[in-house]
């Protein structure tokens, strides 16, 4: 039987000049736009130029007997990763989070193409280092990730956070069930259930307008932590249950009593699934890890 060479996905998304030139057509009208908003076409042709170039030399670097694919972003959803795979993602620490959900168990490689501009928490090497890496054999950290499970069936992953709530961030009702077994009845902007690596993100911005907010787990931590958004008291919903910790073995249940409700990942809105009245998701840590070179 003969055994594939490695493949190499890279993923990335559209620069801002891509996006420019798509909704305006010429460099001229795009560079007209922007000075209109007080910006220079400059600055967004040279972001372009350096996510070119990363892209560039990341090809360049892919063993010559080795396969190659290539995803945007936006497709994600419909592309087949393979186990064999070595996933590069060459962007913001959010395209990390972005392709996360859709591996289980491949390596992925975080490529930062502006280095001093992006944090660089998951996107951690820079496009000269890949030759070296590729050569040698990839070392990588597991990263917690979170799993919504409905009750039929349909599962979704994250890597920063799982959002539960209505579509369009307005009052949501539930009844949310919490590991010890208590119940109640809410209205409130959603529900946040997120990760170490997500700590610095959304919940974080929870958490620091909230006094005696749990401290978040360390990103290779088994254990999670959730926010209610602002919970609304009133005779029939209650503001008890709005914040805590899961541990490996503990999920949060929330039932769904408006008649449309969403669950998504690390902000990708446009993947997400829905909750009818009465149904349930649960939401703890996943078996699959992120696993980062």
């Amino acid at each position: 039987m003969s055994i594939l060479p490695p493949r190499v996905v890279v993923v990335s998304r559209r620069s801002e000049l891509d996006e420019l030139l798509a909704r305006h057509g010429t460099r001229g009208a795009a560079a007209f736009f922007l000075r209109r908003r007080g910006r220079d076409l400059d600055e967004v042709t040279e972001r372009h130029a350096a996510l070119q170039a990363a892209l560039t030399e990341v090809g360049a670097a892919v063993p010559g007997d080795w396969r190659r694919g290539q995803v945007e972003r936006a497709d994600l959803p419909r592309f087949l990763f393979a186990p064999e795979d070595v996933v590069v993602a060459v962007g913001q620490d959010g395209l990390v989070a972005n392709v996360a959900k859709y591996l289980d168990g491949q390596p992925v490689i975080g490529v930062d193409p502006a280095p001093g501009r992006n944090p660089g928490v998951l996107v951690r090497h820079r496009a000269s280092a890949m030759a070296g890496l590729l050569r040698g054999p990839l070392t990588a950290r597991e990263r917690t990730m979170v799993v919504a499970r409905l009750d039929d069936g349909q599962e979704l992953y994250g890597l920063n956070e799982i959002y539960v709530g209505h579509a369009g961030h307005q009052s949501a009702r539930y009844v949310l069930g919490a590991p010890d077994g208590r119940r109640e009845r809410q209205s409130s902007s959603g529900l946040i259930v997120g990760t170490g690596t997500g700590a610095t993100g959304w919940c974080a911005s929870i958490a620091l307008s909230r006094a005696g907010a749990p401290a978040a787990p360390a990103p290779e931590e088994p254990g999670l932590c959730w926010f209610v958004r602002e919970a609304w008291p009133s005779p029939a919903t209650g503001v008890s249950l709005v914040a805590g910790l899961l541990d490996g073995r503990q999920e949060l249940e929330l039932t769904s009593e408006s008649e449309r409700l969403v669950v998504f990942a690390d902000g990708l809105e446009s993947d997400a699934l829905e909750l009818s009245w009465g149904q349930r998701v649960q939401v703890g840590v996943a078996g699959r890890r992120l696993r980062l070179v």
